[in-house]
């Protein structure tokens, strides 16, 4: 069509220039994936760098930063500059590839705010891939306007110029933008792309010790159900038990959130990145209003989670925690002591506190010191005998192994 190999009058709306080379191009095109990613950037700089969630949400700061491009599409839209191979002229090329340049150096700006945070998925070389392929882009129309201009009888050059467009602003920008920059700490973690193992939760993705499964190794604990709640939440065995019967109530949030920030507090208090994933996880999944497991706590408790100075601060989810243990001792600390969970928990501890215990007698024992057994029924018996002689030392022998 650039050449007019296909010719047709311009009955529809849809066929008008400046609904392709204008609002596809501009704020449904390229303005759209670059205010997503200026966004995810604004983002994480202020997670990561002011350690604060950000002042302005996604679905709010995204529409603020895109009305420019509406703005200037609607204006281009009524002065209707574009000739019959919808093209700009000179003047127009100016400020509309300053315009492009402009979100592309803001990216930058927020790029450089961040470079130095040791990100622990991809968050940063993805915006970094996009800076360089929308750059590029940019680069590519501007040469091909150049040619455009120069050439503008050379009918191959019309096609392939406008068909390298397509390619670099259509299909590869939107490659490189589609993540969706209403949340950059993915639950689906980039680290899945590399690795064949899959991480139930984000304390094994982070690489914090002891974090998912019990061992089949570890032993059941004694429990005292005279014991404080909160000091028996501390046990991972009872808590996954206790956890179990929440879930089974339908009421598992405050031991799921819990046990989270119990898997935060291994993390080491300067590990400030590590300590931030967790946190901004926790609080995704947990604090905001309308998440997946919303807990039930103050307004107060609430807000000052999510007005923190501090995502690193060690003592930030204290007074949540503390509110969800009272919660629990009324809602269902009693119930789960006449429960079928707390009788499987005992009955597991007996088990393998029997097993193991049958572990050390059947164990070898070779040391006299450690034996106890001081009848004839003692296998090591012969060796508490002074060596007299080797005759004599057979004969004790002989007798020992006919007592036994």
């Amino acid at each position: 069509m650039a050449s007019n190999f296909f010719k047709f009058r311009r009955q529809h709306w849809w066929q008008s220039c400046y609904v392709w080379a204008v609002w596809f191009e501009g704020p449904l095109g390229f303005g759209l994936l670059m205010s997503c990613r200026i966004a995810q950037a604004f983002q994480l700089y202020y997670i990561f760098v002011r350690k604060r969630l950000p002042p302005v949400r996604s679905y709010i700061f995204l529409p603020l930063i895109l009305v420019p491009w509406i703005t200037g599409a609607a204006f281009i839209h009524l002065r209707k500059p574009l000739n019959h191979r919808c093209q700009f002229g000179v003047h127009w090329v100016i400020p509309v590839v300053f315009f492009h340049v402009l979100y592309v150096g803001t990216l930058v700006v927020f790029m450089g705010a961040i470079r130095h945070i040791e990100f622990k998925f991809d968050e940063l070389k993805d915006l970094w891939r996009g800076i360089v392929v929308s750059a590029t882009s940019i680069g590519l129309w501007v040469l091909a306007y150049i040619l455009n201009e120069i050439h503008a009888n050379v009918a191959w050059l019309q096609v392939g110029s406008r068909f390298l467009l397509l390619v670099m602003a259509s299909i590869l920008t939107l490659v490189f933008f589609s993540i969706s920059s209403s949340e950059p700490l993915l639950t689906q973690i980039s680290l899945r792309r590399r690795e064949p193992k899959e991480f139930e939760t984000m304390g094994e993705a982070l690489g914090i010790p002891e974090s998912g499964v019990l061992s089949q190794r570890e032993l059941a604990p004694v429990i005292d159900p005279n014991e404080p709640l909160d000091q028996l939440l501390l046990n991972k065995t009872f808590r996954q038990s206790f956890m179990a019967f929440a879930d089974s109530c339908l009421a598992g949030e405050s031991v799921h959130f819990y046990d989270e920030v119990h898997e935060l507090g291994k993390i080491p208090a300067d590990d400030h990145v590590r300590r931030i994933y967790m946190a901004r996880h926790i609080i995704r999944k947990y604090i905001v209003a309308g998440a997946s497991m919303e807990v039930n706590i103050s307004h107060r408790a609430r807000q000052e989670i999510l007005t923190t100075a501090n995502l690193a601060h060690p003592d930030l989810f204290n007074n949540a925690v503390n509110e969800l243990i009272q919660l629990m001792k009324t809602n269902l600390g009693r119930e789960y002591w006449s429960s079928m969970f707390f009788i499987k928990l005992k009955d597991e501890a007996n088990m393998r506190s029997a097993s193991h215990e049958l572990e050390q007698i059947s164990g070898w024992n070779f040391s006299p010191r450690l034996s106890s057994v001081h009848c004839h029924d003692d296998p090591f018996q012969q060796e508490q005998f002074p060596k007299t002689s080797g005759h004599n030392t057979h004969d004790s022998d002989s007798s020992s192994l006919k007592n036994c």
